[in-house]
């Protein structure tokens, strides 16, 4: 039976890239039938990184039977999974969040947790003298995964592992980092065909706190400008998305890559209050800027109080 890799929903360049690269090592090195799969649409960049490299798009699936052999890579947040993923068979997880709990497996299995900036790095550590064999394209998924979740280096997340193994495939591939990371970061800009629906979920992740659901989405990008000026009707779409979700609030921080700060959207008192507990910030319109915000994982996440 084919084994099913595939990271969370709404995925971003390392959800898309890493099932790519660990269902090349599983089946290349150890003859496993593994496939790649997603569990949504990729964003714009890792859609940059699939067409830069010459990459198939993996399937896209909504559903998972049970019994069906698993791989779950940059999650291990059953939220963030297919509603019956208890029912499928876990043979590995290999990310680099927090432990959320909730995942339930039929036996042991094989886990790999490290506090990198991303899974493809902790794959290129565990994949080891079996490197050699990998091709220029998986190679390229893999640098794309390293500079977009350290958003080339900026983000606090990065670990000097990262770096390392960031210039050491673009060493082997010719690349010039700074250059390559301006067109994935350019293509990541460029939102123009989403509605603020697809804009609120594209990047999101759902996290409680107080008893508070909220659906935390992030939109790193070099133009926030682009972002921002559509924030009325952003924040007008925030109550639909979060009722059709089940969440009590959409949070919407804008990363700005360049200038390396946030801008939340504050759109009522509950986020405003969000806002002044976690960062304490003055809010005093329907936007705050958080100066040197650039993480959901390390800085948005745990700071979160209601």
């Amino acid at each position: 039976m084919t084994t099913l890799v595939f990271g969370h929903k709404s995925p971003d360049t390392d959800s898309t890239g890493s099932p790519i690269i660990w269902a090349w090592y599983l089946k290349t090195v150890h003859g496993v039938d593994a496939k790649p799969v997603l569990l949504g649409e990729p964003n714009t960049e890792a859609a940059f990184m699939l067409k830069r490299w010459n990459l198939d798009k993996p399937e896209i699936v909504s559903t998972v039977a049970d019994g069906t052999p698993v791989v779950i890579v940059d999650t291990n947040n059953p939220a963030e999974l297919p509603d019956n993923i208890n029912n499928c068979d876990i043979k590995a997880i290999i990310d680099h969040h927090k432990l959320v709990g909730g995942l339930e497996t039929a036996g042991p299995i094989h886990i790999v947790m490290e506090p990198l900036a991303c899974t493809a790095t902790i794959m290129f550590k565990s994949i080891g003298k079996h490197m050699a064999q990998m091709p220029d394209d998986i190679k390229g998924a893999m640098l794309s995964c390293i500079l977009s979740d350290t958003l080339e280096f900026r983000s606090p997340t990065t670990t000097d592992e990262d770096k390392a193994i960031a210039h050491d495939l673009a060493k082997q591939l010719g690349i010039d980092i700074p250059s390559y990371a301006s067109e994935m970061f350019e293509a990541k800009s460029d939102v123009s065909s989403f509605s603020d629906a697809e804009l609120l979920r594209m990047d999101s992740k759902e996290y409680t706190v107080a008893g508070k659901d909220f659906r935390v989405s992030v939109l790193e990008t070099t133009a926030p400008k682009i972002v921002l000026d559509r924030k009325d009707s952003l924040m007008a779409s925030m109550t639909d998305v979060a009722a059709e979700d089940g969440a009590d609030q959409v949070l919407l921080f804008v990363v700005d890559i360049l200038n390396e700060e946030a801008t939340l959207l504050v759109p009522n008192d509950l986020v405003k209050t969000v806002a002044e507990k976690s960062f304490g910030a003055t809010v005093t319109g329907d936007t705050v800027v958080l100066p040197g915000v650039m993480s959901r994982k390390k800085q948005i996440i745990p700071n979160l109080k209601v």
